[in-house]
């Protein structure tokens, strides 16, 4: 069965050429087959494994950045640095219209990782948990693919590398900052899903990712002594009963037919019960 690496280029790069080329679109198999061979798949591993020994939280992916770069200056090709701190945008083509755009997220997360092989993160306190690496290295493989095909595209192809996906608002700012200003499609994968099959790439119709929004509630009590409850205010009860009632806003006001999960978290500070509250909707 062939690696979700070889299938996800091949499929991203048939997406693309259906979009990109005047005549007939490229042979997909031509790209399995380019994808397979040992030495490109040996170098894309090679990247993906350099990326998970070190990784970066957002907006510090500055040696993911220039490794990626490094990468676009051997294959050739142009592109815009900085992007929202820290973000990349390379190029294939012709560099006219229309231009499709292919994403990748470069951040890691605050994780220890606890398993022990080879390759295994050289940061304490932070890990590729959620697969970025790969999403990276995916993408350089798909420029490498294509930069091989680039005098058959009518167009050009936008190579987005985004910081902070996880927290602060990457891909925001890479708007605001013109990274797909006449973008007329984009593509992107997320994410590598140990529920998935190896070679094989999973979508539905519509959207199918999550949005999320975060509040603070500061709930404030006075203390006292447990034989007088009468005389205290108990903050962690009322934040408990906040929680609690928090669930009716999914089950008694959002429409059943969408998909969304209210997570709080509780702290204590002296005689405050600080909760955060994250809304994350899962639409269909």
């Amino acid at each position: 069965m062939a690696s979700p690496r070889w299938v996800a280029l091949s499929l991203l790069s048939s997406l693309l050429s259906s979009v990109l080329t005047s005549s007939s679109p490229l042979d997909p198999a031509g790209f399995l087959r380019r994808a397979k061979e040992s030495e490109f798949s040996d170098w894309m591993v090679g990247i993906k494994r350099r990326i998970h020994e070190n990784p970066e939280l957002g907006y510090e992916e500055f040696e993911t950045g220039e490794l990626s770069r490094r990468e676009l200056d051997a294959m050739g090709l142009a592109y815009k640095h900085p992007i929202a701190v820290t973000g990349v945008a390379g190029f294939v083509g012709t560099g006219k219209p229309p231009f499709v755009a292919l994403r990748a997220d470069m951040d890691a997360l605050p994780v220890e990782e606890s398993v022990e092989w080879e390759h295994k993160s050289k940061v304490p306190g932070k890990m590729h948990a959620c697969g970025h690496d790969a999403h990276v290295a995916m993408l350089l493989g798909a420029a490498k693919l294509l930069q091989g095909y680039r005098d058959e595209l009518q167009g050009t192809v936008v190579l987005l590398f985004q910081p902070a996906e996880e927290r602060g608002s990457g891909a925001q700012k890479m708007i605001e900052a013109g990274a797909v200003e006449n973008v007329d499609a984009i593509f992107g994968f997320h994410h590598v899903h140990h529920e998935i099959p190896v070679g094989v790439v999973a979508s539905r119709p519509g959207p199918i990712l999550a949005a999320t929004g975060f509040f603070k509630a500061v709930i404030s009590g006075k203390g006292g002594h447990g034989a007088s409850p009468q005389d205290t205010i108990d903050p962690i009860l009322a934040a408990s009963n906040v929680v609690v009632s928090l669930q009716h806003l999914v089950s008694r006001e959002a429409d059943p037919m969408d998909s969304q999960v209210i997570v709080a978290q509780a702290s204590v500070q002296r005689c405050n019960a600080t909760t955060d509250f994250m809304n994350e909707q899962h639409p269909f």
